[in-house]
């Protein structure tokens, strides 16, 4: 059986209908609504052409539906963090992303060279799978701002907000990562190149989102929120379509200065949280871009279960399921955990923290934006990324429920 162009309707409208059932059906069980979208693409594979929706196939589609799906994401995480930034007060944060990240990379890396891969081959598989992942991990993220008059922000859940704001930041911090291994496969020897990614890939490109985003975030909060002009007060307008119109904007902008412009989303949504903090126009920004996110998310997931009943993982080998498990339950964890150590945070927050290294969306953006610089081993890389990613979303499915549940009794108690 062939689906066709009408056919595609059809399958559109049972999923956002399922998308908006599922999270409320699944609410009290230990299954998420990400397992249940790739579990539904999967059953949906077997009515599809085989091999025809691939990212293999469809390379430039895959990469621009992830790119949206993550860019929406990344927007909606940082207006969803009440706690503003600081060295201290993000203090965990600094440590998952400039300990725990590089060392993950690191032993990635090292671990494929040791199973054979070529070594600019090992570091790509790395580099592509060290963001957490702001899309697949919403059940263990922080669930929205903290608004209204009077309101103090929440701060005592250091779990939620620790992998809300790291998801944030190595979106963007993975890109100079993901480029060292396109450099150590096309531009030769290290002495070549080393002093070029260091100083424009590493700290220049850094540097212009961040600052892109932190201005035109600032610009944009003053405008909705305090402009002389009430027709650009946004905020008492109540135009949620701010949020969109910001994100492609200042992702736009800083990619045109050359800078990164998943580091410039995130900023901008934390410069326009903290424009009239405690307003409640930000719960209104996050309800309309969460809404957009789970659309594009569902599509997502969709297509990558009718990808794996496609013939995705075939080509995945002893190598990759080694990488891939070793990934999930020991080299994150281990290397979060021991970057959490002498922390405020209680011994079961740190293990639940360093566990939680989800794994999806933006790993599938980084892959199809540099596969083509490997793409003698593209066939294995995807069905190695695959397997990773559908392992994520069924083991941290499953576990975020209790373990969130557990975090919570102990709390109470």
């Amino acid at each position: 059986m062939r689906i066709d162009g009408d056919g595609l309707y059809l399958v559109a409208g049972v999923a956002l209908l399922l998308g908006a059932v599922l999270p409320r059906l699944l609410k009290r069980y230990a299954v998420s609504a990400p397992i249940a979208f790739l579990g539904a693409g999967m059953l949906l594979g077997f009515v599809v052409e085989r091999g025809k929706v691939s990212p293999l196939a469809e390379p430039k589609l895959t990469e621009h539906l992830a790119e949206l799906t993550v860019l929406i994401a990344l927007m909606g995480v940082g207006l969803a963090i009440d706690r503003p930034i600081g060295w201290r007060r993000w203090a965990v944060t600094w440590r998952l992303l400039f300990v725990a990240m590089p060392a993950c990379v690191a032993a990635m890396a090292g671990l494929g060279w040791l199973l054979g891969l070529a070594p600019a081959l090992a570091l790509l598989v790395g580099a592509v799978l060290a963001p957490t992942d702001p899309v697949l991990a919403s059940d263990v993220q922080v669930q929205g701002p903290t608004t209204g008059e009077g309101a103090e922000p929440e701060e005592d859940d250091e779990v939620r907000f620790a992998l809300t704001s790291e998801a944030g930041l190595n979106d963007g911090l993975a890109f100079p990562l993901v480029y060292l291994a396109v450099f150590a496969a096309t531009k030769g020897a290290l002495g070549d190149w080393a002093l070029e990614w260091i100083a424009w890939e590493l700290i220049g490109k850094s540097v212009i989102g961040i600052v892109v985003g932190a201005v035109a975030g600032r610009l944009l909060g003053r405008m909705a929120f305090s402009a002389p002009v009430p027709s650009f007060r946004l905020a008492d307008s109540r135009e949620p379509v701010l949020a969109l119109a910001m994100t492609l904007g200042v992702y736009g902008l800083a990619e045109v200065l050359h800078g990164y412009g998943f580091l410039a989303v995130f900023v901008a949504a934390i410069a326009l949280r903290s424009a009239e903090r405690a307003h409640d126009f930000h719960e209104e920004l996050h309800s309309f871009v969460e809404q957009v996110e789970h659309i594009l998310t569902w599509g997502v997931l969709l297509l990558l279960g009718v990808a794996v009943t496609g013939g995705l993982l075939a080509p995945l080998d002893l190598k990759g399921v080694v990488l891939g498990v070793g990934l999930i339950l020991v080299l994150r964890p281990l290397t979060a955990w021991l970057s959490l150590q002498r922390t405020e945070m209680r011994r079961s927050e740190r293990w639940v923290t360093a566990a939680f290294g989800v794994r999806g969306v933006g790993s599938i953006f980084y892959l199809a934006y540099a596969g083509s610089d490997f793409a003698d081993d593209l066939p294995w890389l995807w069905a190695t990324i695959g397997f990773t990613v559908v392992l994520s979303v069924v083991v941290h499915g499953v576990a975020a429920t209790p373990l969130m549940r557990m975090l919570e009794r102990r709390r109470e108690s």
